[in-house]
Parts: C-alpha cells; sequence; structure tokens
C-alpha cells in the first residue's frame, strides 16, 4: 500500500508546482506590461515637454514672469565663453589680460539667445576688457566690478536697454544672472 499511496502524493504535488508556475509567469508579464506602460508614458510626456519648450522660447520674457509665479527654481544653467585676450590699457610698458568666463543664465532658453548675439557680445567683452588698466583688476573688489560691468554689458546686448521719456536708461534685467571667471591671468 505504500507504493500506492506515493503515486497518488506525487500527484497533488503536480498541479501545486504547476500553480506556482503560472503565478510566476503571471506576475512576470503584469511587470513587463507595466513597465512598458510606464516607458511609454514617459517617452509620450517627454514630448509634450519638448512642444512646450518650442512654443514657449517665442516669448522670453512672459516666460520669466511665469517661473516667479510658479515658484520654481530651475538648476542653474552656465555656458562657457571661449577666452579673450586683450591688451591693457599701458601704465608700466605693456600688459595683457587673458581671461576664460562663464555665464550663469536663469533659464536654458537663455543659451539660445547668448549664441545668436555671440558676435556682439564677444566685441562689447573685448572693449570693455581692453579699456582697464591692470592697477584696476589686480583687488578683488576690481575682479567683483569687472564682473557686474561685463553682466550689464552682456544682458544689455541681448535686451537692449530702454529710455524713458525723461532720457534715463532702464538696464533690463537679462538673463545673466552672474559672470564667473575661471580663468583671470595678468602679464
Amino acid at each position: 500500500m505504500s507504493k500506492e499511496a506515493k503515486p497518488a502524493e506525487e500527484g497533488a504535488e503536480a498541479p501545486k508546482k504547476s500553480k506556482k508556475l503560472l503565478i510566476i509567469i503571471l506576475a512576470v508579464v503584469l511587470l513587463v506590461v507595466l513597465g512598458g506602460g510606464g516607458a511609454a508614458f514617459m517617452l509620450m510626456k517627454k514630448g509634450d515637454h519638448a512642444e512646450d519648450e518650442e512654443v514657449a522660447e517665442e516669448p522670453a520674457k512672459p516666460k520669466k514672469k511665469e517661473k516667479k509665479k510658479d515658484g520654481k527654481e530651475h538648476a542653474p544653467v552656465f555656458s562657457n565663453l571661449e577666452p579673450f585676450t586683450v591688451n591693457l590699457v599701458p601704465e608700466t610698458g605693456d600688459q595683457y589680460l587673458q581671461v576664460i568666463l562663464s555665464l550663469e543664465l536663469d533659464d536654458p532658453a537663455a543659451d539660445a539667445q547668448l549664441k545668436t548675439m555671440m558676435p556682439k557680445i564677444r566685441n562689447n567683452i573685448t572693449l570693455l576688457l581692453s579699456s582697464k588698466k591692470a592697477s584696476e583688476l589686480q583687488p578683488k573688489e576690481g575682479k567683483e566690478k569687472l564682473a557686474e560691468a561685463l553682466r550689464d554689458e552682456i544682458n544689455s546686448a541681448i535686451e537692449p536697454p530702454i529710455r524713458t521719456k525723461k532720457g534715463e536708461l532702464i538696464m533690463p534685467e537679462g538673463p545673466v544672472k552672474s559672470v564667473l571667471f575661471t580663468s583671470f591671468i595678468i602679464q
């Protein structure tokens, strides 16, 4: 009898194994379907975001207002400029300034504006740098003032200042938050 009892027990284990196998297969299929659905959702969402960026690039100023209303701050965007080498105003013979700048921008769309206006920006920066004396740029305060002047110069090249009825210039806020020196050599 013990021989007959064993085949009956083996038959009971077979349905248990097939049920476990069926549950595992269903779980794997469910994970694949959910993963595919999540990937499709992310791709669709990314496509909608790209269309929003195209529309948002046209009106640059309203986008700044919307950002302030939302209260959301974007991660900082940095744009590196090519090195500048200029002659400084002579004090004790010829002196040169070589500087590499990195610009902190308020939003990613500003990088496109910056690249569009780059010839004018490079010209204005070169003129500003070549009008300085080495003694003005040596102390930390001189470098800080130069960074502010460069920021204002770049912002005014991108968004020209507006004159009031009284003839006063109103400087635009501009997309450049700050100018950072990555290299500063006076020789």
